[in-house]
């Protein structure tokens, strides 16, 4: 999502912006520069490792598109699980994240440009006949407007701008005619009637053959759109105008950022999260730089690299002085309120917001962007994999990975920008996670949750169209690529467009209206290029110095600035304010701050807002961890090796896997399949994982049955055909209502999608084992001793350095790509699509199920335990705030934890009218 290292950091203090030869030139001078200081003093990676390491990507490149191509295409996305393509209508919905496909191959129009990069130049003039060929542009399916820009428009158009390179070097492409190009403008004529409101700010989705309104189309009621979503076109829709000549597309584009500026909120200079696309109010007041919001940031500093429009870069310059001055607190970049930045919205950060350090390489501010790209960095040491939320003390908040690859862009930015070889061993680092822990025999497969390792049936083609681009960009040297990578600006979705556009059919008028009514620091305007020697001073350890004291951040440190206070307020003598984690409802002097908070002043009313998130924010995690987490079964027999991972759900009886090793073994189905009755096939289960059938008698009474004949373990599989953990709640095995000590073998749950997978292994293989554990393990640990093709637990795959396998086992592992066609692990959904549309598990059979929410599912008691408090270690302010908590437990022996959430749903009550005043006082305030 951000810039290549040719155009970051220009300033304004030019009149007038520089032509984008001259611009690309400067640019890369300062590249140079910025590169030489710092491998003055480093210990550089070798050539020979770094090309071990690039040609590593290209087979992993490979890997993915192969499988997409040869089990998917045409479908819009490969499902590495089953090895069959993702065909909308006929797999479960997915709420919001279904709005990207559009039955047009979305996976390969989006890996274009990627091709080129990676020098697969036959392979992208075969994938580009194949896009004119079969690509159907008028398909009766509403599509987000946002995500068909990003990955549809901009993949054509970037397809577009390498294919004319191509054609012009005189060796490929010598046939093209601009077929991709005309393919764009019949799609952006196509999103244009989703612009058709008062505001000129989109419509959120759009049908591909109606439109927006008509009955048929089955959109246009929609009356909110997030910021990103409408503030992340300009740079695809102003390069089809300056590639065809059609100012509208450019004119639209332009006039939904005129209007997002307008509409911010004046006195802090940020923007909400989502605004009406009718009447321009912000329908969510929180501001970040993660998830709703990201985008629209980076493309006023790359629309002023590639258009040339100095208020373009005013705008982000103004912006930028605001995230710096309220959401940064490094090395978090916390959400706040638009009108009360002061005041945190959320304490947990997405891992969207993992683009920003990029985006501060290309405005030219490295510190903090080496502080929080180091801080995602040790997140990442901790889960292999960035979460998709994370809690400012670097919990787990939503486990699941698809696979996104801004922390890989931000890697690859930092670098250029530096030089540091330490990037290069991020990078490395990163290379090892994915082949050890998503890769599976028919691609990559997204993490459904980091703790246990599981996976669920998704690869995304953004990381197609991202995360190789970037990875091979890495360790590639400038001879690598066939082209200067340095004339082009990467697109949100890392799509290439060429600079020179900035100089092509500009009928597009550029009245300034920043400054009119806009005062501006000046300090953001110095360069126009950014001063290494103040950037980069003069130490080959100022980067290392930079990173040091966020080494243990995750583990053992308080990061600073997690809790808000007035510093000054405190220094003077006043009373820092309550927070939830000291509340007792025992206490008389807490009681009569909870009296005045939201009655006295303003100062009040955020104290008691924040003290309310805190408090509804720790009963949530409290009831969290009063549910067990998830658990794994990871198939570990040939040809998994490990790589097949499937999240199951515990039982409130039985071994403990999460306090006890882990349980391994064959599985055997059971007779009765039920479990309901002794069995008749003790043999077959003695000393083996018994498979059983939800229904017809208690979990408990399954479980004393299986472990009466030998059995080591047992796994219930759901009798509800179709069912998965994705559309329905996970939920835990309950007793029967008797004592159950006498059962001590583990018990796991898997619902009928899941199941499937090892029914049908069994059904293929006949000999199945699985490993039942709390988590998923190392392949390298599972296969230790055994006699396998040392690429499966390699997490450097090599294939070209192995012995072919023979001819026996290639139609083994052709086969393992097979065994579950017809089956599906169901695609986890977003977490707040699950949590807007939430299924209560209701079984219909006799089995005692406890539910759990799918938010639940995301907590890990274990780890919890784990993970330094942030109470013991924060100094100076937390210590006293810690003393004072102690002190008031102390004399209050009898109070627990228990006790302090009570008063929740009082205290909510209590403060309802001081709520609705505070929030009048913000519609005032707006």
């Amino acid at each position: 999502m951000s810039e290549p290292g040719g155009g970051r950091g220009f300033g304004s203090s030019v009149p007038q912006r520089a032509p984008w030869s001259l611009v690309a030139a400067t640019a890369a001078l300062c590249l140079v520069s910025a590169t030489s200081v710092w491998t003055a003093g480093a210990s550089p990676m070798s050539r020979e490792e770094k090309q071990k390491l690039g040609n590593q990507v290209l087979e992993m490149f490979d890997h993915a598109y192969g499988n997409y191509m040869e089990h998917a295409y045409p479908a819009d996305e490969l499902m590495p699980l089953t090895c069959r393509g993702r065909v909308r209508g006929q797999e479960p919905s997915r709420g919001d994240v279904d709005d990207a496909l559009g039955k047009f191959s979305l996976t390969l129009i989006d890996s274009l440009d990627t091709l080129v990069v990676l020098n697969k130049t036959k392979e992208f003039e075969d994938a580009v006949r194949k896009v004119l060929r079969d690509v159907n542009l008028d398909n009766d399916v509403v599509v987000s407007v946002f995500e068909t820009n990003i990955r549809v428009l901009g993949g054509l158009l970037g397809g577009h701008s390498l294919a004319i390179m191509l054609k012009e070097k005189g060796e490929y492409m010598q046939w093209y005619n601009d077929e991709l190009l005309q393919m764009a403008k019949q799609l952006g004529y196509k999103l244009l009637p989703a612009f058709n409101t008062t505001s000129g700010l989109p419509y959120p989705r759009i049908n591909l053959k109606f439109g927006i309104r008509k009955p048929e189309a089955r959109t246009g009621t929609e009356t909110d759109t997030c910021t990103a979503c409408a503030g992340t076109l300009i740079l695809e829709f102003a390069a089809l105008s300056r590639f065809t000549g059609a100012t509208i597309f450019e004119e639209y584009a332009r006039k939904a950022l005129d209007f997002l500026w307008e509409k911010r909120q004046r006195s802090s200079n940020l923007v909400g999260v989502t605004i009406n696309i009718h009447t321009g109010d912000w329908v969510r007041k929180d501001s970040g730089v993660g998830a709703g919001i990201d985008s629209y940031y980076e493309y006023l500093l790359k629309a002023y690299v590639l258009l040339g429009d100095d208020s373009f870069l005013e705008r982000f310059n103004t912006h930028y002085d605001a995230i710096m001055r309220y959401i940064s607190q490094p090395p978090l970049l916390l959400d706040v309120h638009i009108h009360k930045p002061m005041l945190n919205a959320r304490t947990w950060m997405d891992a969207l917001l993992a683009f920003f350090p990029g985006l501060q390489v290309l405005k030219g501010d490295i510190r903090p962007a080496i502080e929080t790209h180091e801080m995602l960095y040790q997140v990442i040491k901790k889960h292999n994999f960035l979460p998709e939320a994370f809690t400012t003390d670097f919990r787990v908040h939503w486990a699941q990975h698809p696979l996104r690859p801004e922390f890989a862009e931000s890697t690859y930015f930092l670098y250029k920008a530096t030089g540091d070889p330490y990037y290069l061993e991020v990078g490395k680092t990163l290379i090892e996670n994915l082949n050890k822990y998503a890769r599976v025999p028919c691609g990559f497969a997204a993490m459904k949750d980091v703790r246990t390792g599981s996976h669920e049936d998704r690869m995304d083609s953004f990381f197609l169209a991202e995360m190789f681009k970037y990875l091979y960009l890495l360790f590639a040297d400038k001879e690598d690529v066939i082209f200067d990578i340095e004339d082009y600006i990467f697109t949100t979705e890392a799509h290439l467009l060429p600079l020179w556009l900035s100089t092509t059919n500009q009928r597009i008028s550029k009245k300034n209206t920043t400054s009119e009514y806009t005062e501006l620091d000046d300090s953001n305007f110095d360069w126009t290029c950014p001063n290494t020697q103040i950037l980069f001073p003069n130490d080959p350890l100022y980067a290392q110095s930079i990173r040091e004291p966020l080494k243990n951040v995750v583990d053992k440190s308080c990061p600073r600035g997690i809790i808000r206070v007035r510093e000054e307020s405190f220094r003077s003598g006043a009373k820092p304010p309550l927070r939830a984690r000291d509340f007792m409802a025992t206490n008389p002097e807490h009681l009569e701050i909870l009296k005045k908070m939201g009655a006295a002043s303003s100062i009040d009313a955020e104290d008691g807002l924040r003290f309310m998130q805190e408090m509804i924010e720790l009963s949530s995690q409290q009831q969290k961890e009063q549910q067990l987490p998830p658990r794994a079964v990871q198939i570990v027999s040939h040809p998994f090796f490990g790589r097949v991972v499937l999240t199951a759900g515990p039982a409130q009886f039985g071994l403990d896997l999460s306090k006890h090793k882990e349980t391994r073994g064959f599985v055997a189905s059971s007779k009765p399949y039920n479990g309901c009755s002794e069995l008749t096939n003790p043999e077959a289960v003695m000393g083996k994982i018994a498979l059983i059938q939800r229904g017809q008698c208690m979990f408990a009474e399954k479980a004393r049955n299986i472990q009466n004949a030998g059995a080591i373990g047992g796994i219930v599989i759901d009798d509800n055909e179709g069912s998965s953990s994705d559309t329905a709640p996970l939920f835990q095995m309950a007793g029967d209502g008797k004592d159950t000590d006498d059962i001590t073998i583990p018990m796991l749950f898997l619902f009928s999608k899941e199941g499937s997978i090892i029914l049908d292994a069994i059904r293929e293989y006949e000999e199945v084992e699985v490993l039942l554990s709390d988590k998923a393990k190392d392949r390298a640990a599972i296969l230790k001793g055994k006699m396998i093709p040392s690429y499966i637990i390699n997490s450097n795959p090599e294939m070209e350095n192995e012995e072919p396998p023979s001819s026996e086992n290639d139609s083994q592992n052709q086969s393992a790509e097979q065994i579950a066609s017809g089956s599906q692990e169901v695609d986890l959904v977003d977490q707040e699509s699950l949590n807007s549309h939430p299924e209560s598990l209701s079984p219909a059979d006799t089995d005692n199920a406890a539910s759990i929410s799918p938010s639940e599912q995301n907590s890990n008691p274990t780890e919890n335990h784990e993970t330094t408090s942030l109470d013991g270690e924060c100094t100076d302010l937390d210590n006293q705030l810690q003393e004072q908590s102690e002190t008031e437990e102390d004399s209050n022996p009898n109070v627990s934890w228990g006790k302090k959430v009570q008063p929740i749903d009082s205290i909510l009550a209590d403060w309802n009218e001081d709520i609705e005043a505070f929030e009048m006082m913000e519609k005032d305030e707006l």
